[in-house]
């Protein structure tokens, strides 16, 4: 193998290939990135047997067919290092020389032969979604999964698509994020219906892939393909393959309650961002609750920590049914307004202080947070 590639290009393709390698694995050679060269481009693959990634590399031409096995820290490090705008690559399947203007690594490599089979995206059977739309569905939901948990169901988002949507829902088991919007279903045959979990991880990889190519093209499409042990995005010229989490996903549809009287308030996202993180500097990890006040006209936000002191920050809302305090964890709340544009606004659903107060936007977004227990 011998290429010529731009040092910039390769080295933002490696880095998120990178990403995905194990930084310790009883397999050595997971611990590497493997570049395959063919017919006219260059291609990167990365995995942890559990997640994989391919992407083709712009910017190379091609001397030489063949492949390398590159190891991620030292050849990351003079990828980072160099300031040639162009390296030169050959190796001969036990090593590999990198070449710039004025300067020569030689690194001793693993046979790439060894390198576990990272797939491609060959399904007949898919949706399609703009990449803009699943990267904003991924954003609202992964920080509501909960990565510690023993139920493995919970560290994952949950995919439901059908023939024209897809909704992602996400639950630690006190709060949950859901987000649909449209997906096209794309078969010769009946498309049918896909329910998967997707690992919180791989769902940060598949994000921040989206965001890269959508910094190039703002219009792209991603496509989407689930089999019983793993979903395949495709998104231009990254693929990544991700097996899918363990377990049971709670019945999300019967969190959202069915409610007859519920006030909703409109609020908007700086303004009541702002207000709760003030309102949150009074908080500890002992007493982490803020009081939410809804009164005629007010939004009334209030904590107290005996060795440090009281807030107390006021909101004017309209709003004109009868006072309701809850509790609720900051935190939970500033999650949710972080996701959305400051200038947005937002509707918040309540009913009394003991019920799951219900936040939503006008672009298919709910947020439910369950209310602390108060004290007496």
């Amino acid at each position: 193998m011998k290429i010529t590639c731009l040092r910039d290009k390769l080295a933002a393709a490696f880095q998120m290939a990178a990403s995905v390698a194990p930084a310790r694995s009883p397999k050595q050679i997971l611990q590497n990135v493997k570049l395959e060269v063919t017919e006219g481009k260059g291609t990167l693959m990365a995995t942890d047997m559990e997640l994989g990634i391919r992407i083709e590399v712009p910017g190379i031409e091609v001397h030489s067919l063949g492949s390398a096995v590159l190891p991620v820290a030292r050849f990351g490090s003079i990828l980072r290092e160099s300031s040639d705008a162009s390296l030169q690559l050959e190796t001969d399947g036990h090593s590999t020389v990198v070449r710039g203007e004025r300067s020569e690594f030689k690194l001793q490599s693993q046979d790439p032969q060894e390198f576990p089979y990272v797939a491609t995206f060959d399904q007949e059977k898919y949706h399609k979604m703009p990449a803009r739309l699943m990267r904003e569905m991924i954003r609202r939901t992964i920080f509501a999964t909960d990565t510690e948990s023993s139920r493995y169901a919970l560290g994952g988002v949950l995919w439901e698509l059908t023939e024209k949507e897809a909704i992602a829902v996400g639950t630690d088991g006190r709060r949950l994020a859901k987000m649909e919007g449209p997906a096209t279903a794309v078969s010769e045959h009946n498309p049918g219906e896909a329910n998967t979990i997707v690992p919180t991880k791989a769902m940060q990889l598949i994000e921040k892939g989206l965001a890269a190519m959508l910094a190039v093209d703002a219009d792209a499409y991603t496509l989407i393909a689930t089999t019983d042990r793993a979903m395949v995005i495709k998104c231009q010229k990254v693929i990544i393959t991700s097996s899918l989490a363990e377990g049971r996903f709670p019945s999300w549809r019967e969190v959202f309650p069915k409610r007859n009287n519920a006030q909703r308030i409109n609020l908007n996202v700086a303004t009541a961002v702002a207000a709760v993180r003030q309102a949150a500097i009074i908080t500890s990890e002992e007493s982490k609750a803020v009081d939410f006040t809804f009164d005629s006209g007010l939004l009334v936000l209030t904590a107290s920590v005996a060795e440090a002191g009281q807030s107390r920050i006021e909101l004017p809302i309209a709003y004109e049914g009868p006072a309701i305090t809850m509790s609720l964890d900051p935190r939970y709340v500033i999650d949710f307004l972080k996701v959305l544009d400051g200038d947005k606004t937002f509707v918040m659903e309540i009913e009394n202080a003991d019920d799951a107060v219900v936040c939503s936007t006008d672009d298919g977004y709910s947020y439910i947070i369950m209310p602390l227990s108060r004290d007496p």
